[in-house]
Parts: structure tokens; sequence; C-alpha cells
């Protein structure tokens, strides 16, 4: 029997084991529905790229999630393996098919954590409350702030239950992002600031401290916006910005936050050149497989340059960012798209923008109004 009859038959009954429709499936991979019927079909072969990420969601869709955990069981590590898992298909992956899975999984774990002895439950809580983190993350990417927000919330209560208070202050940094980008600054500020006390991780007053710096950029001041990304800097860097137990906080694509938090606070205090040249550096050190993180700050870079007179640059940048808008769809990121759109328009007798136009409308087209 040929690979394609192998495959397809094995794929339909393990996609309908784990409970997923095709659309479901093709939106969560990024490919096209009547692709992958064909596959199933034995029509069509399979790439090496369909195989494996066919692979890794259904087999996160089938883990052994519906039995009883048990203190000694070893499903702590396997979920621990697939929260890194969710977290890099959250990089190439529609937020809205992860939400599921990852619910799921949260309660799961903390269902697993109720039950366990004192050795298992701390770690276990502790692991719940990074999944209701990363599912508050991905329900803002998928445009719901609200329940962003109670997730958010769930994933202190979460932490406090294992015996760590300080995730809950960086849920104020979390709840301060919903902000920002509701362009509310203060608040950005507020929250940002209580997530700075001295008693926090290093790495959480720092993530902190750039969304503090963040919000000052929002209504221009600089002189603020300068000494928090300073402070930012310093306690991002050195070993112990990175010793807090289980899955590193904040994002793991960026290899300079404080740099490339600067280049976008440098854009909003009206500083476009010099944060085009800050993010053309440190765009180019994120990696190729990181779509989510390459799109968000991406766009950004693309409107320095847009805002510097590099209109054609601009929409060089841009174009390849928005043909993998529909495998990532960000809410977010869509704040930006839309400032781009608005930034191009005062360029429209140039080609390069009336080219773009086509694809900048199908990006915002679901989000208009």
């Amino acid at each position: 029997m040929s690979t394609p009859l192998r495959f397809g038959p094995e794929l339909r009954r393990l996609r309908l084991e784990a409970g997923l429709s095709l659309k479901a499936l093709s939106t969560a991979l990024a490919y096209d529905k009547g692709h992958l019927s064909k596959v199933e079909r034995g029509g069509r072969s399979p790439s090496p790229d369909l195989a494996v990420g066919t692979g890794t969601l259904i087999d996160l869709s089938l883990s052994p999630s519906d039995r009883a955990p048990s203190a000694d069981d070893p499903l702590l590590t396997s979920f621990r393996t697939q929260f890194d898992q969710l977290r890099m298909l959250g990089q190439s992956t529609s937020p809205a098919a992860l939400l599921p899975l990852l619910a799921t999984q949260t309660r799961t774990v903390t269902g697993l954590a109720a039950g366990a002895t004192a050795t298992t439950r701390s770690a276990a809580f502790l692991l719940a409350s990074r999944f209701a983190e990363f599912t508050g993350w991905m329900a803002q990417e998928a445009g719901d702030s609200g329940a962003a927000l109670q997730w958010t919330g769930e994933a202190a209560d979460l932490a406090r239950a294992g015996g760590d208070p300080h995730l809950g202050s960086y849920g104020l940094v979390r709840r301060a992002l919903v902000t920002l980008y509701d362009g509310d600054a203060a608040s950005t500020i507020t929250l940002a600031r209580l997530a700075q006390s001295g008693g926090l991780p290093p790495r959480i007053r720092g993530l902190a401290a750039q969304r503090e710096a963040q919000g000052h950029a929002l209504v221009g001041d600089e002189r603020a916006c300068l000494r928090s990304l300073d402070r930012a800097r310093t306690l991002l860097t050195g070993d112990s910005a990175h010793d807090e137990a289980g899955p590193t906080i904040g994002t793991t694509h960026v290899s300079d936050p404080a740099a490339m938090t600067t280049g976008w606070c440098l854009y909003d205090l009206g500083r476009p050149k010099a944060a085009a040249e800050l993010l053309d550096r440190e765009c180019g050190r994120l990696p190729s497989h990181a779509l989510r993180t390459r799109t968000r700050y991406g766009f950004r870079r693309s409107l320095a340059h847009a805002a510097s007179g590099e209109v054609e640059h601009a929409c060089t940048i841009a174009g390849e960012l928005l043909g993998m808008m529909p495998a990532v769809p960000s809410a977010t990121v869509n704040s930006d798209v839309r400032r781009l759109a608005r930034e191009l328009s005062r360029f429209r007798s140039s080609r390069a923008v009336r080219d773009l136009q086509p694809a900048l409308a199908q990006v915002l087209a679901p989000t208009q109004g």
C-alpha cells in the first residue's frame, strides 16, 4: 500500500478520535481544507511539514487527559512537554484553534494538582498557572480581552495555590498589555509600576519596566520612557533574570527584549528613523519559525520606515508579513496594521502602496468597524 493511502485513512481516524473537524484542523495547520480532504482520501501525498504538524496537534488533542491522574503518574512531565509544544504552535497557528486545547489542558493539570500528594501538588499547580496565563494571551490574540483578563486572574490564583506569589504580579504586566492596546496609557503605567516592587524576581520587574516605558511613549514622555527602558535593560541582563523555575515568563524568541522595546517606543515618541534602525537590527535576529513574533515587531518596523518616508521599503516589509497573517491572525498585531494603512494612505500616488492595498484590505476586512 502506498504512503498516501496509509497516511490518509490514519489521519482521518485520529482526527475524528481527537474530536477535530476538518475545518478546525485546516485552520490550525494553515492548510487548505480541500487539500487535507484529498490527503485523507489518499488523493494527495502529505508533505513532511504537514505530517509533522498534524501529528503534533493530534497528539496534543489525544493526550491521556481523560483518565484520573495520580500523584505518581508521569503525566506532569508529559504536560510540561505539551506546554512547550503549544507555545511553539502558538507561533504558527490561529489562536482560536489553540484555545480549546489550552483550556482543556489547564483544567486537566489543575485536576492533577488537586489530587496530588504534597511532592507533586505544588509543581502541578504552577504548571497549570502557566497554561492559564498562555491561554489568556491567546484569548487576547483572538480579540477577547475579557477572557484574557479572566484567564490571567485564574493564572495568578493557581500560582498562589502552588506557592508562587509572583505570577500574580506578572498578571499585572499582562493586564497592562490589554490597556496598552486599548490606548489607555495611564492605566498601563499604573499597572506596570505595581509589578515592580523590590521583592519580585528581576525578570518580572524587567518586563514590567518595559511595559511602563510603552505607556510613557504613548503620551510622548520621552524622559520617563527612556528611564524605564534603562531599568528594564538592567533587570533583564544577567543570570538573575532567568532564574525562575518552570517555563520562561514572557517572550522566548526576542534575544534582547529591552532593545526591541526601545525600537517600539521610539516610533511612538516621534523618532521613526531611530526606531527603524533599531528594529531592523533586532527583527533580523528573530528565528524564522516565530511567525507571530515576527509579525508583531515587523509591522512596527514597517510603520517606522513609512513614517521616515521610506515608503517602498515599508511596503516590501509589510508585503512579506501580510502573507504570514492568515496563519497567525492577531487582534493585537492588527492594531499596527491599521496604523500602517493610515500612514500609507498619505502616499496613494506610490505604486508600491497601490500594489499593497488589496493585501492590507484582506487582512483588515474582518476587523473593520
